[in-house]
């Protein structure tokens, strides 16, 4: 859908022409959202305010202010490109909001949006209490959002960030340093656990790929966006987390947790481990497919675990 932009940005004036005009052409195009908002006006209206350096809860008196025509060149084009090239809207202005603070994020990572932050915004209680820990790892961490979360949960907690995209890691490097956590937050380019020998955690945390082979063929064009590496998990999405799974024996100090987002393919998980017994947790908020497992019970069904995916463990 190409936009003549030059007429827009000559009669377009106040920002609530703006909004208007980006909320009516995203309604047009049918984009698709899940990114930050879930709907069209409030997509316009962040892309606009976000672009004029203005707070989301601006006044309403603002909204009928005229807009200089270098403003109304700049916001127009960032919400055609919206629409011409279906980028998801924190990819268009390089902030993503996560546990109340803001990420940097581009075409590198995936664009935090994991349920994960209520728990971490809890400490993780039930689960655990929080002077028991000291040590977490956040396994592919991306941007590293979940990482610096869990650090400003757990301030006196040491943290490790992995993933195996070094590119990632750069984006979560440039986070970790934007919020002066260096001394407490450490990215690691790793496999999964491969190079973290040695090291155990009170908390495992894992937003790891999962999106299975049918669901990849269906993404909508703005999570195509995204990282590859990031989103697919082999046939039934659960290459990564039988894994995590096997593995995270070796790293869980005891009395700790694993706690992994494997979104849509809770149930095939379900159907291939219905020996164990997994927490599912609930979120305020919205979300699903999150499962909670003690040290205790990773230890339990360990062989289980490579049994049923021999093929993926080695």
């Amino acid at each position: 859908m190409a936009i003549d932009r030059d007429e827009v940005v000559r009669d377009l004036r106040t920002i609530r022409d703006h909004i208007r005009w980006g909320m009516s052409r995203f309604n047009e195009a049918n984009i698709f959202f899940g990114h930050g908002t879930d709907n069209a006006l409030d997509e316009s209206a962040y892309l606009v305010l976000h672009t004029l350096h203005l707070p989301p809860q601006v006044g309403e008196g603002y909204l009928d202010t005229t807009l200089v025509e270098s403003e109304r060149r700049t916001v127009v084009d960032i919400l055609a490109r919206r629409v011409e090239e279906r980028l998801p809207a924190p990819y268009l202005t390089h902030e993503a909001w996560f546990a109340g603070m803001p990420f940097y994020v581009d075409e590198r990572v995936l664009i935090p949006r994991s349920p994960i932050v209520e728990l971490i915004e809890a400490q993780f209680h039930p689960w655990i209490q929080p002077e028991q820990v000291s040590r977490v790892l956040d396994l592919c961490t991306g941007s590293g959002c979940i990482a610096i979360g869990c650090a400003a949960a757990f301030p006196e907690a040491a943290v490790d960030a992995a993933d195996l995209s070094a590119d990632a890691l750069e984006v979560a490097k440039r986070n970790i340093e934007e919020f002066g956590l260096e001394g407490q937050v450490f990215a690691v380019e790793s496999d999964l656990f491969a190079n973290l020998k040695g090291r155990k955690y009170n908390i495992i945390v894992s937003n790891p790929p999962y999106v299975d082979a049918e669901d990849m063929t269906n993404l909508p064009p703005e999570f195509r966006h995204e990282p590859r590496m990031a989103l697919e998990a082999g046939k039934d999405g659960l290459d990564l987390v039988f894994r995590i799974l096997y593995q995270a024996q070796y790293h869980l100090e005891a009395g700790g947790i694993l706690v992994v987002e494997v979104g849509n393919s809770k149930e095939a998980l379900e159907a291939l481990l219905p020996e164990v017994d997994f927490i599912w947790l609930d979120f305020e908020r919205g979300g699903e497919g999150v499962f909670l497992l003690s040290a205790d019970q990773v230890r339990k069904h360990h062989d289980l675990f490579r049994l049923v995916r021999p093929n993926i463990l080695g």
